[in-house]
């Protein structure tokens, strides 16, 4: 692989991994504990994320609890859940918040597939982008001559398809675990 086809490569991947920590935040049936990772709670001045001042466990498929190590944050994560757009309520024993992932309606399984449509299609664009740049690259190099820079852009397209079919893959199987019952 050239040069050109690598830094394609790398920034696709980047593409795919954004892709993946969007699909991680969709909710689906199932408690997942990466629904967590982007709240933040307010820790002595510094806006700090949950997974980092608690230990998050998953007892059962529906549910996840929360223990922080510092009780006397319980309160504030508990606040953070309920003003982030989760959709989930929790519910605080003193020592833990429990938070129930109720199965989603018909409906709403529609949405998170719509949302996860749209965030495959987001990743796609990222993916066409680093091509465009790639080949703009190796267009701009001096001591490629055309035919060289053919190959370039031929082994860039290819790195893409790749891409793109992976996207493709990862859309229908996140797809099917969104609509499952």
């Amino acid at each position: 692989m050239s040069e050109y086809s690598d830094s394609a490569k790398r920034n696709m991947e980047k593409c795919v991994d954004a892709l993946l920590h969007n699909f991680a935040k969709v909710r689906t049936g199932r408690a997942n504990a990466h629904v967590l990772d982007d709240i933040r709670v307010d820790y002595y001045g510094q806006m700090t994320p949950v997974t980092q001042l608690a230990g998050v466990k998953v007892p059962e498929a529906s549910m996840l609890v929360v223990e922080p190590w510092d009780k006397s944050v319980l309160k504030a994560i508990e606040r953070a859940i309920e003003a982030s757009d989760l959709g989930i309520t929790p519910s605080n024993d003193g020592v833990s918040i429990r938070l129930p992932f109720p199965k989603p309606t018909e409906e709403r399984r529609r949405e998170l597939a719509k949302d996860c449509s749209r965030y495959a299609e987001d990743a796609k664009i990222s993916v066409r982008n680093a091509r465009r740049d790639a080949n703009n690259q190796a267009e701009r190099d001096e001591e490629l001559s055309e035919d060289d820079i053919a190959r370039e852009k031929k082994a860039i397209q290819k790195v893409t398809d790749g891409f793109i079919e992976k996207i493709d893959e990862l859309l229908k199987s996140k797809t099917a675990e969104v609509m499952e019952i």
